[in-house]
């Protein structure tokens, strides 16, 4: 029997008002930067403000995805493989901004791992079990989710340090806070590089994801000059494997032009 658009239909609801309650409690954050990011901890990570749009991008693409789930192949990528996984990413995802922007760090940090958890399972499904078929399933399912999983392993950073960091307005940036910001910005450029090449097609959003974060670290933080040349030099590193992932998508849709069967290797 053919699908419907009633087929899951309950799941379907759900999942549209997740979206306009819980997701949409971003919104405020991303309308008006100079309210919330401009008064947070403020920590020598820290990104610029305009980092943080990269929600913008997400949740316009998430409202294409709650609407593609009412068509046929939609139905079986978002219904019946991601399943309640998207509410409950919805739920904890509100939790993590609303602790975040009241400041309770500790407890936004711990969030932050659950939501990284979260959207790495409906990652992983997506990427494992659901081949994009058409430029909707790029464009309303494996483009936010990757988007979505590269820049929850950026909050999972800044949060960490917001936490258990000092506030750059307060503190001088000491010998093992510099250490600390150093080897985060190397795992973060290593998370890129790894996109890069977790397929031979490589995850171009998600590397976008990191690079794009790294240059907003670099445009916040000028002072140290340790930490600002740092930030620059694996931000310049991430544009790298996004060069790499842009390409191995380029190779990747020549070869699906020639056959189906090159489809293969981008189950993972």
């Amino acid at each position: 029997m053919a699908d419907t658009w009633k087929d899951g239909i309950l799941l379907k609801i759900v999942n549209i008002i997740v979206y306009l309650l819980f997701l949409g409690s971003n919104i405020y954050t991303v309308a008006a930067p100079q309210g919330i990011y401009y008064h947070g901890k403020e920590t020598y990570i820290t990104p610029a403000p305009w980092a943080f749009l990269i929600w913008s991008l997400i949740h316009l693409l998430l409202l294409g995805t709650v609407i593609y789930q009412f068509f046929p192949q939609g139905k079986r990528v978002i219904i019946d493989g991601i399943s309640w996984r998207f509410p409950l990413l919805a739920v904890l995802n509100a939790i993590y901004v609303n602790l975040w922007a009241s400041k309770h760090y500790i407890i936004a940090f711990i969030f932050a791992l659950f939501v990284s958890s979260a959207v790495t399972h409906i990652y992983y499904v997506v990427k494992k079990y659901h081949i994009a078929e058409s430029i909707s399933d790029e464009l309303f399912v494996h483009i936010p989710f990757s988007l979505y999983h590269g820049w929850t392993t950026v909050l999972v950073v800044l949060t960490a340090f917001e936490a258990f960091g000092v506030n750059k307005f307060h503190h001088h940036a000491g010998i093992w806070t510099k250490v600390f910001v150093f080897l985060a910005l190397f795992f973060l450029e290593g998370t890129a590089a790894t996109y890069a090449f977790s397929t031979p097609e490589g995850d171009l959003p998600a590397s976008i994801a990191i690079a794009w974060s790294l240059w907003a670290i670099f445009a916040q933080q000028r002072k140290p000059e340790f930490i600002h040349w740092s930030a620059l030099a694996f931000a310049i590193l991430a544009l790298f494997w996004v060069l790499k992932a842009a390409w191995g998508v380029y190779r990747g849709h020549g070869r699906i032009a020639l056959s189906d069967e090159e489809r293969a290797p981008l189950v993972g």
